[in-house]
């Protein structure tokens, strides 16, 4: 009996992107501790693919993610405490405190960035460039039309 989600086992759109994004992550992530991070967990992914350039708050973090604002904060502490993150006050709103990466979280976020640039040229290389570089192009289109832009 095939026992994969029912997605899988249609190979819908939303599956195959999802498996593809999984599979990146398990791998992406799982090379950080060979670059000096190894308490980077996947579910920092949630922070870290969401954060602003600027910062961003706890709230638009966890909106951002799909999560509630407890589960975010957790992340966040924990990031915080590891060092990878600050929290500063918000300078448009004194009640509120602004996320931020440190040094070593913008260590990481560079780490994270090149490791995925490895994987895309490695699969690129396996599937073909010019097949790879379609593919980016397409799903560039897919997102702009998702998202009400002209292609």
């Amino acid at each position: 009996m095939d026992d994969r989600p029912i997605t899988e086992q249609h190979r819908t759109l939303g599956a195959l992107l999802r498996l593809s994004y999984e599979s990146m992550q398990k791998e992406v992530y799982g090379a950080l501790a060979a670059r000096g991070f190894p308490e980077i967990r996947p579910a920092h992914s949630a922070v870290f693919r969401h954060l602003g350039p600027a910062g961003s708050r706890l709230t638009t973090l966890a909106e951002r993610a799909g999560m509630t604002k407890q589960s975010m904060a957790y992340l966040v502490e924990g990031l915080q405490a590891a060092g990878h993150l600050r929290s500063v006050p918000d300078s448009s709103d004194g009640r509120a405190r602004i996320v931020r990466l440190t040094a070593r979280g913008e260590a990481v976020l560079a780490a994270l960035l090149a490791l995925s640039a490895e994987v895309e040229a490695r699969v690129a290389e396996r599937i073909g460039e010019k097949r790879a570089g379609r593919l980016r192009r397409a799903l560039e289109l897919w997102v702009a039309a998702i998202e009400g832009e002209a292609p």
